[in-house]
């Protein structure tokens, strides 16, 4: 039997504690953790220790974005994994083909957002995104768990849909103007400007739009805001047939496709080198400022 019926690619605290403990539902934290290193540079950890000490949804796996959905030998950091990878990554934590999957994290949604564009760049649409994620889970006063679930490994089959990501060169083909699309960038503004940032070049790809991540959730409770909101943000980007979004790392721009996708656009691709691959050709143009 497949697990609940899933009609978007966001589901509500509510309808999530309505079908908890259901048979084939799968619940992922996907939480990683932000910290400055002493050189005064961002850096990542995994949130396997607070799901562990500081508590999850009941019945939650962790799902190591880390080193499991991605690919830890890249030279990228958080790169995606090959097909057969993600395969063996989906069965590691108990999902099928038959499974319903809901992924959360404790940041604005950016984390479970690349689990969910990796399971649908892998041809499995049965997957949702928790709107609000783990703070809004607690600031209801819903139950949590601590502690290590261990899920039964499971077998997932593949099926590719490489339109879902873009190359470098499709995007220098955008810049140029040999090939259409609109850019949108997930990074927060004063990056977007070029004010802040540890690239060895500051800036953003000539001629996209702002549309941070953080910005497209409530600042209270990291809930999605209203269509209207989001279409705001994305502006003129929304008129165009397809639309790349971007970000750092290709995280945060997966937040932009879910955004997206909710408004009903459905021909969006993320480029996963992001500005990481981007800033570091010195032969590709870079734009600053507002």
């Amino acid at each position: 039997m497949p697990g609940p019926v899933l009609t978007s690619p966001v589901v509500s605290t509510q309808w999530l504690a309505d079908y908890l403990g259901s048979e084939k539902l799968v619940v992922l934290d996907a939480t990683i953790l932000n910290y400055t290193q002493p050189n005064g540079r961002s850096g990542y950890l995994s949130g396997h220790e607070q799901y562990l000490v500081n508590g999850h949804i009941p019945g939650a796996y962790f799902a190591d974005l880390m080193d499991v959905f991605s690919d830890a030998d890249a030279a990228l950091p958080f790169t995606r994994p090959s097909a057969e990878a993600f395969a063996i990554a989906a069965g590691s934590v108990g999902i099928d083909n038959e499974s319903t999957v809901v992924v959360y994290d404790a940041a604005v949604g950016q984390w479970a957002s690349r689990i969910w564009w990796l399971f649908r760049a892998y041809g499995y649409d049965n997957v949702a995104v928790l709107d609000g994620g783990f703070t809004k889970w607690v600031a209801e006063a819903r139950e949590t768990g601590i502690g290590h679930v261990e899920p039964a490994v499971a077998i997932f089959d593949v099926a590719e849909r490489p339109e879902l990501w873009v190359t470098k060169a499709d995007v220098e083909a955008i810049v140029d103007g040999s090939a259409s699309g609109a850019l949108v960038c997930a990074v927060p503004p004063r990056e977007f400007s070029g004010e802040i940032g540890h690239r060895t070049r500051l800036g953003r790809i000539p001629g996209s739009i702002s549309a941070p991540a953080g910005r497209l959730v409530d600042r209270e409770t990291n809930a999605l805001l209203p269509d209207d909101s989001l279409r705001t943000t994305f502006g003129a980007a929304l008129s165009s047939d397809r639309i790349v979004a971007y970000c750092g790392a290709g995280i945060a721009a997966t937040s932009d496709a879910l955004a997206l996708t909710l408004l009903g656009h459905t021909n969006v691709a993320v480029y996963d080198g992001s500005l990481n691959e981007w800033a570091a050709d010195e032969s590709l143009p870079i734009e600053v400022g507002v």
